[in-house]
Formats: C-alpha cells, structure tokens, sequence
C-alpha cells in the first residue's frame, strides 16, 4: 500500500530511513528495505513478513510502501501471532 507522507524538507531519506529502522529494526516479522529497492510481494510472499520501502521523492515528501501476503500475513498469519502474544509465547511460534 503506497502513502505519501509529508516530512519537513531539511529531512534527508537517510534520516527518514533511520526514524523507521528505530521504530522497526527489531520486529521480528517487518523488513525494513534498502536504500533504493521498493517493497513488493515478491519479498514477502508465502511468509508472514511486512516489507516496508522508505523513498523521498523531493524535499518534504516521503513515498512509503509496504506490502505483505495477504494469505499468509492476513486474518489467519495475524491472529496466530496475536495469540502467541496475549498467551506469552514466542511470537513467531507457528508461523516460521
């Protein structure tokens, strides 16, 4: 799903890369894509994986994406994780 996000135009992609490698670089089921690669199902198919793509367009404008398989990742992959968290298990028990 691709959303613009306006960003002040002093930020550089580099700095809108690391606010998002801070929020997710350590969520187990979200990958965070290189520098100049846009997020497709190609990445995430057949996994439970959310791959997200950072792009700034120009000054001020953030293109983000971020795609996930639908039948993995969707209702059924989702709840299965959801579970383990609210039992305290691990929350890729299931899934990988």
């Amino acid at each position: 799903r691709d959303r613009y996000v306006r960003v002040p135009t002093s930020m550089s992609e580099a700095e809108a890369r690391a606010l998002y490698s801070a929020q997710y670089g350590q969520e187990r089921f979200v990958r965070l894509m290189p520098a100049g690669q846009i997020a497709s199902i190609a990445h995430v198919a057949n996994t439970n994986m959310c791959a997200i793509s950072v792009t700034l367009a120009q000054p001020g404008l953030l293109i983000v994406v971020s795609c996930l398989d639908n039948l993995v990742k969707g209702a059924s992959g989702q709840a299965v994780q959801n579970m383990n968290v609210m039992f305290g298990l691990e929350e890729s028990s299931g899934l990988v």
